[in-house]
């Protein structure tokens, strides 16, 4: 990737991942493509909503790749975005299960808050597009 690409990239959220809001160090930023690279087969077909979500762009067009911090590029993987959400909708669930988690709850050490639905690039993205 070029670097002009890499530094847009990082400068679409003003330094931080777009899914989880984190500031991150633009040495440290990975770059996410939001309609994963791994489906790239199905941008071909006009049919599909990998398509669709693509408007028939390269999977490697600027609109598709998203900054992201190590974490959130490493749980995501090739998940598209709606499967991304639902595995992160149910994360406390999981977190929950696990028996020290639920010690740490019942001492009030850790505080379980379901994820809202919406990533940070959807909660910013309005904002960003408004002209200053």
């Amino acid at each position: 990737m070029k670097k002009t690409t890499r530094i847009e990239v990082y400068n679409k959220f003003n330094g931080h991942c777009a899914y989880c809001g984190k500031a991150i160090k633009y040495v440290d930023m990975q770059v996410d493509h939001l309609t994963p690279k791994s489906s790239e087969h199905l941008y071909r077909s006009e049919t599909s909503a990998a398509y669709s979500d693509l408007k028939g762009a390269s999977v490697d067009a600027l609109e598709n790749l998203m900054p992201s911090c190590r974490r959130c590029n490493h749980y995501k993987r090739s998940y598209s975005l709606e499967d991304f959400r639902q595995l992160i909708l149910t994360l406390h669930k999981r977190v929950e299960s696990q028996y020290i988690n639920k010690v740490a709850i019942d001492y009030g050490i850790i505080r379980m808050e379901p994820f809202g639905g919406v990533f940070y690039f959807e909660k910013t993205h309005n904002n960003l597009l408004e002209p200053a």
